[in-house]
């Protein structure tokens, strides 16, 4: 059944990418939304907690956007490190008297160093992220050209573990070389490539990636905006912008794009990885059991119809049935009633599957333009999914389980720090005597 899906979603994806290459020209979209005296603002809102390490390049990307109308907010999310300090001092920033107006429920607001008027769209990303540089343009192309009200863009993310930056950009695209983040950079383009991009053709999208997505304004702060209490904020957030349109029967759409919008820094080992992997399992489990009444609710759309149950069935359930199926499997090996032959057959068929999705994954980053240019970068990817089924999938189902078990003994769980190793910078060339940074102009943040 699951196979069923993903076949699905790959056709659907296929569909929608070349639809997409036989009417999209970037170029005249860029030139269109540059010109014209309607184009919606858009703030960048990225929340940094200990981020001492990359802060400066993350924010010189996000500076670095290419787009007629937009602001960045930083929000310093309780950092007990130099973060807001660094920030302090490069960018010259001075607080800034501001009559805040608490429109939605957060932690206690202390200062601020911006104030401008609120845009009708907003990208929240994490600091940690690098931006690339038409990124806002690639987002705000769907909602100018559809018919219904997009409510939500996703673009694609991937590990910047491994590229180069320099001045806050990406410059060398290359894939992570050490394995978890090379494991988790075919999952992500598994997920947008085929996943997302085929729930988008059918307007199912489960969630938009908190690391990098734009929203409606509006829509976000009428749906309640984030839950500061959740441990999965952008499906949990996405499925109450849904609710809110459709009990309202107001008509809309969430759209997932191809076009490699963002670079995360990955975990670089597997205590990191545990930590995201085990949280991630309990905001799902946290949201499923919040929303559970929409499942199956046909008021709800797909969301409620389809996106819901599948979460259910094929991401809740799935690491509790691949358990019992393998205490199952031990105990029929010790008794000996194992047809070894099929019990192969079965396994080289699955195996043989997944190799065939990741095939599908590279050729449709093929398709939509090559993202890495050295043929011997998609070489790691095909090698991470050889090892992919035997390596890392039992990891993410164990933690998924340990989620779980947490989550149903109710501890009390806190957001903690992710450890960042920085992004590799471009060496300048030997005859550049001046080594001094270039300090961008005194910004507003």
């Amino acid at each position: 059944m699951l196979a069923i899906f993903f076949i699905t979603f790959a056709f659907l994806s296929f569909i929608s990418l070349k639809r997409r290459k036989d009417y999209y020209v970037e170029s005249y979209m860029r030139k269109t939304i540059k010109e014209s005296p309607y184009t919606p603002g858009i703030s960048v809102i990225a929340p940094a907690f200990n981020e001492e390490k990359t802060i400066i390049d993350n924010v010189n990307s996000m500076l670095a956007l290419e787009y007629p109308l937009f602001e960045v907010v930083i929000v310093n999310d309780g950092s007990t490190d130099s973060t807001l300090k660094k920030m302090t001092e490069y960018y010259e920033l001075v607080e800034v008297p501001y009559a805040y107006i608490e429109r939605i429920k957060t932690r206690p607001f202390r200062s601020l160093l911006k104030s401008s008027n609120p845009y009708p769209y907003f990208i929240c990303t994490d600091v940690d992220c690098i931006l690339e540089k038409y990124a806002l343009y690639r987002c705000i192309s769907p909602i100018i050209s559809s018919e219904k009200q997009v409510i939500a863009v996703s673009g694609t993310m991937l590990m910047a573990n491994g590229c180069v930056v320099k001045d806050g950009q990406i410059v060398d695209v290359r894939t992570p070389r050490t394995p978890i983040p090379l494991f988790q950079n075919l999952e992500y383009m598994r997920s947008y490539l085929i996943g997302k991009m085929g729930w988008s053709a059918i307007n199912g999208m489960p969630n938009v990636s908190g690391g990098f997505g734009l929203f409606d304004r509006s829509v976000a702060i009428a749906a309640g905006g984030y839950d500061g209490t959740s441990f999965a904020e952008d499906m949990d957030l996405i499925t109450r912008m849904v609710g809110y349109m459709c009990d309202f029967s107001r008509p809309y759409k969430i759209v997932q794009i191809p076009d490699t919008c963002c670079w995360t820094e990955g975990p670089p080992n597997l205590a990191m990885l545990y930590r995201q992997r085990t949280r991630w399992a309990r905001g799902l489990f946290q949201t499923l059991s919040i929303h559970h009444k929409m499942i199956f609710k046909k008021t709800y759309k797909q969301m409620g119809l389809l996106t819901l149950p599948y979460m259910f069935i094929f991401e809740f359930l799935a690491p509790i049935i691949e358990l019992t199926g393998l205490i199952v499997f031990i105990y029929l090996a010790f008794t000996g009633a194992v047809n070894w032959n099929t019990a192969w057959m079965i396994y080289l068929t699955i195996y043989t599957f997944c190799q065939f999705l990741s095939i599908v994954v590279i050729t449709y980053d093929y398709y939509v333009g090559m993202l890495y240019k050295r043929g011997y970068e998609y070489l790691w990817i095909i090698i991470a999914s050889i090892l992919e089924p035997i390596f890392y999938h039992p990891i993410i189902t164990f933690c998924s389980l340990r989620g779980y078990l947490s989550y149903l003994t109710n501890r009390d769980f806190k957001w903690k720090n992710m450890e960042r190793k920085g992004f590799k910078q471009k060496e300048e060339s030997a005859d550049n005597t001046d080594t001094t940074p270039m300090k961008p102009e005194p910004a507003t943040i």
